[in-house]
């Protein structure tokens, strides 16, 4: 057992304790602010980053949960200050908020090392917010939990449940082919996102909340309670209770990650069939925990894990269903022989003992292991000539007679273009057709933005096609669907082979195979990558040019290469 802290170890207390010029400074303008000594004196200080913003459409209740996060904070004895961070809003960001999802982390690390705080409750939920806000908190290594947003109450239009994400597609498509008058979108807009919270569907946010509880950073049932549910505001009071036990414990996220919690996570994320976004995240996150994670790591446990959750887009419902039909909880129950079930999680108990005896209440919502929605899990890792360092899909969300596909490619070398083509009339298309979309990655995007559910051309819409075969080196939204093979590695724009491709070159895939490959010799390849030109950067300066010089590949996580390692940053040592 651990020793307990006492207030004179506490981290707040070289702000607070000495008798000295400095901390009487420290002491008195904390009084300036209303507070007495008696509030602060000889008590942890918590830290509450809030991720709140008027563009951060998933985060508008935030606000009102910090607040309940400080009567935690009160009533467990310690001393609650909200500090904002950065709102990586999905969005309203531009090219991507992926591109400043590793700032978000440098600044989460910097505010816990310059502030005088001792642990944190980190306010998020929005896709690259729950990367980013543990990334940052691994790498400092303070007493730390994760208070999700919750997603957004079910959508409505005519009578039909809607899926935020998800239906955006489907029915964007259906206006397309002309089946969707202008009062129907209209009033599609008004009724597929109803309330604060984050997609109500699978997508990213849902995935990497899910995958945050299941690594142990949260408390249990924390990753799918509704974001109005009055239980999210009990959520958020019981996160400040015990991040303040933690500080007195000093149980840190060193002591909670390990191989075991972040194979955990991954096990979860394929029972869910969740967003192909959180192999990027978890691959980073396990990075900043000294883990190293490949992507074989996934495709093995993908082979062994069944898709259990039916929640669109790979299935039928949406996380209000899921989160009375028993939540993540009963998911983890129900397939506890593949967990590793004994590692110790931010509650203070083991992962088994916060899942044990949760019960699943729809059967129909979490289906059974021996008859799930797909016997392996929702990501499969693809290899070929086409993708040496790797490539994923998500089978589950795919049309099945695409799964062993040969066909020509059409490329488009950047998004615009693909955008000024695909609704041509004339273009040289087919069902068949393979669509590529490269220069999309890290650094070709920049940012490797979410365009991999490339669009299909409006006049196979109108033919009543809805899927293709469609390859990039981009990301695409959770909540997408269809064919779509993502994450190309190495990219195009950094000299990977998907930039070698030539409108009407035959690709082959075979995802029961995990296969992915350019079908022309190596002869012409070899001709055609002496004669390969690297993409114009776009950036000569500022966070842009940072980016671009120190961004890894997708199969690395998209982390900053002076981010990497566990070597510590030294503390303030100046007062």
């Amino acid at each position: 057992m651990r020793p307990r802290k006492t207030p004179e170890t506490l981290r707040s207390h070289r702000w607070f304790g000495p008798d000295d010029l400095r901390s009487f400074g420290h002491r008195s303008r904390t009084k300036q602010m209303g507070y007495g000594t008696e509030d602060f004196a000889g008590k942890p200080v918590i830290g509450i980053f809030n991720t709140w913003s008027d563009l951060a459409t998933c985060h508008t209740h935030l606000r009102e949960r910090a607040q309940e996060v400080k009567r935690g904070v009160w009533q467990a004895g310690g001393f609650p200050v909200e500090i904002p961070v950065t709102s990586l809003s999905e969005m309203f960001m531009k090219p991507t908020s992926m591109m400043y999802r590793n700032l978000v982390a440098m600044e989460v690390e910097e505010m816990l090392r310059c502030h005088p705080l001792d642990g944190v409750v980190l306010m998020g939920g929005c896709d690259k917010t729950t990367p980013a806000l543990l990334m940052g908190a691994i790498t400092m290594d303070l007493p730390s939990v994760y208070l999700p947003a919750g997603a957004m109450v079910r959508g409505c239009w005519r009578g039909t449940v809607l899926g935020s994400g998800s239906d955006v597609w489907k029915y964007w498509d259906e206006r397309r082919a002309g089946r969707l008058d202008c009062d129907g979108w209209a009033e599609l807009e008004d009724g597929i996102a109803r309330s604060p919270g984050t997609c109500m569907t699978m997508g990213t946010a849902a995935t990497m909340m899910s995958v945050a509880e299941a690594m142990g950073m949260t408390l249990p049932g924390a990753s799918d309670i509704p974001a109005v549910h009055a239980a999210h505001a009990r959520m958020a009071t019981g996160c400040g209770r015990r991040i303040v036990e933690m500080v007195w414990e000093d149980l840190k996220p060193s002591d909670v990650l390990s191989r075991e919690s972040f194979e955990n996570a991954i096990t979860a994320f394929m029972a869910l069939g969740g967003s192909t976004n959180a192999m990027v995240h978890i691959v980073a996150m396990a990075r900043r925990a000294g883990v190293e994670l490949v992507l074989e790591d996934f495709d093995r446990i993908s082979r062994r894990t069944p898709l259990i959750a039916n929640l669109r887009p790979a299935g039928k419902y949406l996380m209000e269903h899921f989160h009375d039909a028993g939540g993540l909880r009963a998911v983890l129950e129900r397939i506890r022989p593949l967990l590793h079930a004994d590692v110790l999680t931010v509650s203070g108990k083991t992962l088994g003992e916060n899942i044990e005896g949760a019960e699943v209440f729809d059967e129909d919502v979490i289906l059974k292991p021996e008859a799930p929605l797909a016997a392996e899990g929702g990501t499969f890792i693809l290899r070929g000539n086409l993708c040496p360092r790797g490539a994923v899909i998500k089978p589950a969300a795919a049309d099945p007679r695409l799964l062993k596909h040969t066909g020509p490619a059409l490329v488009f070398d950047a998004y615009p273009d693909l955008k000024a083509a695909i609704d041509r009339d004339d273009l040289e298309v087919t069902a068949d057709t393979v669509l590529v979309l490269r220069n999309a990655g890290p650094v070709g995007g920049p940012g490797m933005p979410e365009w991999g559910m490339l669009p299909i051309p409006k006049k196979l819409l109108k033919a009543g096609v809805r899927d293709m075969v469609r390859l990039s080196d981009a990301r695409m939204s959770g909540t997408s669907y269809g064919t779509c093979v993502l994450h190309i590695a190495p990219e195009s724009a950094e000299g990977g082979p998907l930039g070698l491709v030539r409108t009407g070159d035959l690709i082959e895939l075979d995802v029961p195979g995990r296969t992915l490959n350019l079908l022309v010799g190596e002869e012409e390849l070899a001709e055609r990558r002496a004669a390969w030109r690297a993409p114009v950067e776009r950036y000569a300066r500022g966070y842009g040019r940072l980016f671009l010089d120190e961004i890894t590949q997708a199969d690395e996580g998209c982390d900053f290469r002076f981010l990497a390692g566990r070597e510590p940053t030294p503390e303030p040592d100046i007062f």
